[in-house]
């Protein structure tokens, strides 16, 4: 095997919960993650030539170490003194820096092919290991479908798969720094929090609207004073039949639940035919833990 593709895809956060900052600076979280049908494109391929080439399609991403995919492929590369060089391709379909771990998802797709390619032979589990070192986000992009995220988000506990559904996803075109979102976080001043453990019992009931009823993201109290467009496209999507709506991780992207294909495609048009957000994708929940 010297070339291998891959679907790499995006996730949304069904609740995500902030507990405390530990003293080193870091947050504890409880959360739920869910994936979706939403999907970047990775080819990798052996080269005789060293070194690491990688290209996307969209030219304002970096394509040397600053990008996660590249960093996935020379680490495991140096870890086991592999000879010679990869390409690597990404075709970027899940929005950037929206708050589906976009890049997450691409360097786990990346030190998953670079295991098979050269037959590695790490488990899953190994992988993930690995993976904690570039990313808090990419141990789960390994794991992947609905999983209980805990500690600084490095703790994932698999729960029942969310019940099928449709999920309207919209990004807005901002841009919101993850850092400043978290450093700005008044948890004293939080009055609304997901219920976890509700979620939890809902999805083993395989009871969509219970799932959606117990949504909730602390983060939005810090973005969406910053950005009302936020507040707004949740309407929208609430307006139009969804059983919820919310910001995903730190944002800008905003999801619905919907039961309904109509209700959901209709308002992916109202919001694709309008000025709030023209990344607009009606997808399905991605319960596959099988990388293929």
């Amino acid at each position: 095997m010297n070339t291998i593709q891959m679907k790499a895809y995006g996730k949304v956060n069904l609740g995500l919960d902030v507990l405390r900052r530990r003293e080193d600076g870091y947050h504890e979280v409880r959360m739920i993650m869910q994936t979706v049908q939403l999907y970047d494109k990775i080819t990798i391929e052996e080269r005789h030539q060293e070194g690491i080439e990688l290209e996307t399609n969209l030219p304002f991403l970096p394509v040397n170490e600053n990008n996660i995919a590249y960093r996935a492929a020379r680490m495991l590369m140096e870890e086991f003194h592999i000879p010679g060089g990869l390409s690597i391709k990404i075709e970027k379909h899940i929005p950037v820096a929206a708050g589906m771990a976009g890049g997450s998802t691409d360097g786990a797709a990346v030190l998953y092919g670079v295991n098979q390619i050269y037959q590695l032979g790490l488990t899953k589990r190994q992988l993930m290991e690995r993976g904690v070192r570039l990313g808090a986000d990419v141990p789960y992009c390994i794991m992947r479908g609905t999983v209980l995220s805990e500690g600084i988000g490095e703790i994932l506990t698999p729960v029942a798969a969310m019940p099928d559904c449709h999920i309207l996803v919209a990004k807005p075109p901002i841009s919101v720094s993850t850092k400043y979102v978290y450093e700005h976080l008044r948890l004293d001043l939080v009055e609304r929090r997901p219920d976890i453990d509700g979620m939890i019992a809902a999805l083993k009931a395989g009871n969509l609207k219970g799932v959606a009823d117990t949504m909730e993201n602390v983060l939005e109290t810090v973005t969406i004073p910053e950005h009302p467009e936020i507040a707004a496209i949740k309407d929208v999507m609430r307006s139009e039949g969804a059983l919820n709506a919310m910001m995903s991780g730190s944002g800008p992207t905003v999801f619905g639940i919907f039961d309904d294909a109509e209700k959901g495609l209709r308002a992916r048009d109202i919001l694709r035919n309008g000025t709030l957000a023209k990344q607009v994708y009606l997808v399905k929940p991605f319960n596959t833990r099988i990388y293929r």
